[in-house]
């Protein structure tokens, strides 16, 4: 199959704005909850199912991403993602009452639980970044199209809250559909092909038990900071459920030929160390990020569009860190990933003793900072997480890290929450007390990424095989070649070569 001469560049940039409206979505509609409530005539505890809907909907659809991009190919899932995302903005600006808008905001969690996991296999499995391994093109693209992912919740908060003030609430869904049918025309243009392998199966009891898994505790985490602590059955029972389920389908994926998340690759020591840290930053990140805003609307006193406007400065450092992409393979991925998490803990240390009155240009200061930290060691885990890997295997990486940044944000969110919670209700006089308590623990989540970050591969010296001798073998035995692009590798008697190849089979 001829593919199309199209430039990496072109190819992220495709990507990048696809990936725009279901990654500012959520922080968008979160700063409109208090309109929908009202304009609904709704419960609070009803009207926040407008948020966690779409995030169990998302849930359940992040594992089928693999098999599907697999399946059917990433190009045509990656079109079906941005359609169903369309569809479901369209009716949720057009949402009569509660249940219809809880409903479509589901509809719209799907699409975003296939888009964004697909783009991660789009961008090195299908050649914009030079493949897996591919060196300065990979890093390059990474730091490219990471950069939506980091500014969404940055920018979302002063976009909602533009929208909100000035407009009725059902704008922050019609934003959506202009960009995604720009995003489609481009995708059909530019995206190369990929006809998939129809005959690969879909591991349904993987699917019936690594879903509700991921959705049992995601709600669980969220219910954990509504409900203020884990004993209530609201959080205990599907904690429980989904931690069960989740050991279920690791025995049940480890004891089958074709299954729907390849826990395999694991075996690669990159893919483990990248694995871990993506669910350790995304913990002690996504965390912060619920303070930040709680902190200069509570405790300062701002509006929700001045709270998003004193956050930019975050995302000035996360710009800033895309400048640093070459420096892991100057410096080694270990130095950059531990000098990236010392810089985020230096950029939120200052907020652990901040007050009412702390001055904003030292505050800013400290989320450039926080910004550039956060940004590098996303582009540097992301980077390395795909090391290492042949083609067959990205679309499993893809879904398997996106698993993880998600149960990592959810652990760290709920457990701020809780902490915050308490800390107001303890110190309800002096509020800011609570917000140093939470922000030092904030602090707290971030320093196991230092640890797990002394496991991520330094720096190399000349005549190491690196990464691309893992990519030559199968089973621990050596091929005859590396694994090629079509998805087979050497040993062509192997019935299962169009399979991720990390260990042997038989």
């Amino acid at each position: 199959m001829t593919r199309r001469q199209t430039s990496p560049l072109v190819v992220a940039l495709v990507i990048v704005l696809g990936l725009i409206a279901p990654l500012m979505d959520t922080t968008i509609v979160n700063v409109a909850i208090p309109s929908l409530r009202s304009d609904l005539d709704a419960t609070v505890s009803t009207i926040q199912w407008v948020s966690t809907g779409y995030l169990l909907a998302m849930a359940v659809a992040i594992p089928v991403t693999g098999w599907a991009s697999q399946r059917w190919g990433a190009r045509r899932m990656w079109l079906a993602g941005l359609w169903l995302f369309l569809i479901g903005s369209v009716l949720a600006g057009l949402a009569w009452n509660t249940g219809s808008l809880i409903g479509f905001r589901a509809l719209q969690g799907v699409a975003a639980g296939l888009l964004i996991p697909i783009m991660q296999t789009l961008l090195i499995g299908g050649g914009a970044a030079g493949g897996p391994g591919g060196g300065a093109p990979m890093r390059n693209m990474m730091a490219l199209i990471s950069l939506p992912a980091l500014l969404g919740p940055v920018f979302g908060p002063v976009i909602g809250g533009l929208i909100v003030n000035h407009m009725s609430w059902r704008w922050i869904f019609y934003v959506n559909p202009p960009i995604c049918l720009v995003a489609i025309a481009l995708a059909m243009v530019f995206l190369p092909r990929d006809a998939g392998i129809r005959t690969h199966r879909l591991d349904l009891v993987g699917l019936l038990l690594l879903s509700p898994a991921v959705a049992g505790i995601v709600y669980g985490l969220s219910e954990l900071g509504n409900r203020g602590g884990v004993a209530h059955a609201a959080v205990l029972l599907p904690l429980v459920g989904g931690a069960v389920l989740l050991g279920a389908f690791l025995w049940h994926a480890l004891r089958t030929a074709e299954p729907l998340v390849d826990l395999r690759l694991f075996k690669v020591r990159t893919f483990s160390a990248a694995g871990a840290l993506l669910f350790l930053t995304g913990m002690a990140s996504f965390g912060a990020l619920l303070l930040l805003p709680l902190y200069y609307q509570q405790l300062r006193g701002d509006s929700v569009v001045v709270a998003g406007l004193l956050m930019m400065p975050q995302g000035i450092g996360i710009a800033l860190s895309r400048g640093v992409a070459g420096v892991a393979e100057r410096w080694g991925a270990r130095t950059v990933v531990l000098t990236a998490v010392l810089l985020s803990i230096a950029g939120t240390l200052p907020f652990a003793f901040a007050g009412p009155d702390t001055s904003p240009v030292l505050l800013a200061a400290a989320l450039v900072v926080r910004g550039a930290g956060l940004g590098t060691v996303m582009m540097a885990v992301l980077f390395g997480a795909y090391e290492g890997l042949a083609k067959p295997q990205i679309p499993h990486a893809s879904t398997t890290t996106r698993i993880l940044q998600q149960l990592g944000g959810s652990f760290g969110t709920a457990v701020l929450a809780v902490l915050l919670q308490r800390g107001l209700a303890a110190h309800a006089a002096d509020p800011a007390v609570a917000f140093d308590h939470a922000f030092a623990w904030s602090i707290a989540l971030s320093l196991p990424a230092l640890v797990a970050a002394f496991f991520v591969p330094g720096r190399k010296r000349p005549g190491d095989a690196g990464p691309e001798s893992d990519r030559t073998r199968v089973g621990g035995r050596p091929t005859d070649g590396p694994a090629v692009e079509d998805g087979h590798s050497g040993d062509r008697s192997d019935p299962m070569s169009d399979q991720p190849v990390v260990a042997d089979r038989r």
